[in-house]
């Protein structure tokens, strides 16, 4: 998942050489939809004998909010921020996704409680951010910057999501490939009714263009949710943001090899306050004694 995630920065900016922004956030939801739509045709997956897919309308209220928090707004801004940052750049951000995570699992939802090493942590990572945006560099605001954070904007969305999914849908009787497909799926139709706004521009498409948009769509928007429902059940909103170890490395390896991008001192040193940040939120690093760990049902 960390991989196909940390891919998707590259696709996006590939892409963004033939289509525009919202162009890459359109087609991202709608073949992630399609690809998703097509397994829970194809599996017809159910617990326990129930149906497919949820009667009840509060769930499809639940499922709108988070495709609109989780899929909507996440994917415009971080396809609107690779116009003025890097790819490299833009996955670095997404890994502060368990920083923002648990401060809405905490705060917002009271899902989960945070002890002293936890909230050190969260300090550390903010501290982190403001090293990478290096505000000290910015006269003026400049496109770089607010691309900076519109990406920011994009992984305090992802947070508030996984704890809204804890709080009112994680324990539902719902597979994960349904679970996937309403996410994605309801975002889709978000996409289908903006698409006069959003995607009715020319385009100028190549191989290379079209391959990025299938693979951000049907793999990292499509199987890559069914994976992150899956492990969000298992380990907790917290513990399943932790993919973002992941995707900024592949991120980052992909944008110089490939791409040729380039960093300044200030965001490695970010980068590695932002990761100290996220190890000592998720209790890999522990300070002072022990204290255990405390969540509150959904």
């Amino acid at each position: 998942m960390g991989t196909v995630w940390g891919a998707s920065f590259l696709f996006m900016k590939v892409a963004l050489d033939g289509v525009s922004f919202g162009q890459v956030a359109w087609s991202r939801l709608i073949l992630g939809g399609l690809t998703l739509g097509l397994i829970v045709l194809a599996s017809r997956p159910r617990v326990g004998g129930g149906p497919v897919l949820p009667r009840e309308a509060k769930v499809w209220l639940h499922f709108t909010v988070i495709a609109i928090t989780g899929c909507v707004i996440p994917h415009l801004l971080f396809a609107w921020a690779e116009q003025y940052v890097s790819s490299s750049l833009a996955s670095i951000y997404n890994a502060v996704t368990p920083i923002t995570t648990a401060l809405m699992a905490t705060l917002a939802f009271r899902v989960e409680k945070l002890d002293r090493g936890q909230i050190l942590g969260v300090a550390v990572g903010i501290l982190g951010v403001i090293v990478i945006i290096a505000p000290w560099q910015y006269a003026e605001l400049t496109g770089s910057l607010w691309g900076q954070i519109a990406c920011l904007g994009a992984a305090t969305c992802y947070g508030f999501t996984f704890g809204y999914t804890r709080k009112f849908l994680s324990a539902r009787p719902i597979t994960g490939a349904t679970f996937a497909f309403l996410n994605i799926g309801i975002g889709g139709v978000i996409m289908l009714a903006l698409t006069p706004v959003l995607a009715w521009q020319p385009v100028e498409l190549n191989w290379a263009i079209v391959l990025s948009l299938l693979t951000l769509g049907a793999l990292g928007t499509g199987l890559a949710y069914i994976w992150n429902i899956n492990v969000l059940r298992a380990w907790g909103p917290t513990n399943a943001s932790t993919v973002t170890y992941v995707t900024p490395v592949v991120g980052v390896l992909l944008g110089v090899v490939i791409l040729g991008e380039r960093f300044g001192w200030h965001e490695p040193i970010g980068a590695g306050l932002v990761l100290l940040g996220i190890l000592l939120a998720q209790r890999r690093i522990r300070v002072g004694r022990r204290i255990p760990a405390e969540s509150v049902p959904a």
